[in-house]
């Protein structure tokens, strides 16, 4: 007899459901690694690699052409590292069933807006993201997505791996 651990909670979010927003850097990578580490032996967690491909605006190409070579070596690209990480979860104890890649290319005003729309979407009840490591001075200019996150995220967890 199984136990299914995937039930949803009072708030309607899916217990052990966690996603891991990722994209190229290092920080993404410790993100993974964390899960990997801390979640990996334990039975029942469902994970879910997100990774945004943010396109730009439809003036940015000379033509459709362009947009969908543009698009199709982002996804590619992308494809390969989500492949990698996928692959460090199993390694670690993860079942093939339960670890998710999901690749997204949406147009909106940052990855921040996308993450969490997607938390609301998979009813995650954690969402764990790696620190870009870009200083005080650059995150008061830019802002930061995983500040953002923190402040914004509703309904869930949220783990800053820096």
């Amino acid at each position: 007899m199984s136990i299914d651990h995937t039930k949803c909670d009072i708030t309607g979010m899916v217990e052990r459901h966690i996603m891991v927003a990722v994209d190229t850097s290092d920080n993404a990578r410790r993100a993974v690694l964390f899960v990997a580490d801390f979640f990996g032996c334990y039975e029942g967690f469902q994970v879910t690699l997100l990774h945004i491909i943010l396109e730009p605006e439809a003036t940015f190409f000379r033509d459709n052409d362009e947009r969908q070579k543009w698009l199709a070596e982002h996804r590619e690209d992308s494809r390969k590292i989500m492949e990698e990480y996928k692959y460090i979860l199993l390694d670690a104890g993860f079942q093939e069933g339960k670890v998710k890649i999901r690749i997204e290319t949406m147009r909106a005003p940052s990855v921040a807006d996308c993450i969490l729309k997607e938390q609301e979407i998979m009813k995650c009840c954690t969402i764990v993201i790696g620190r870009r490591g870009i200083s005080k001075k650059e995150e008061f200019i830019f802002g930061s997505t995983s500040n953002r996150i923190i402040h914004e995220a509703r309904k869930c967890a949220v783990l800053v791996i820096e």
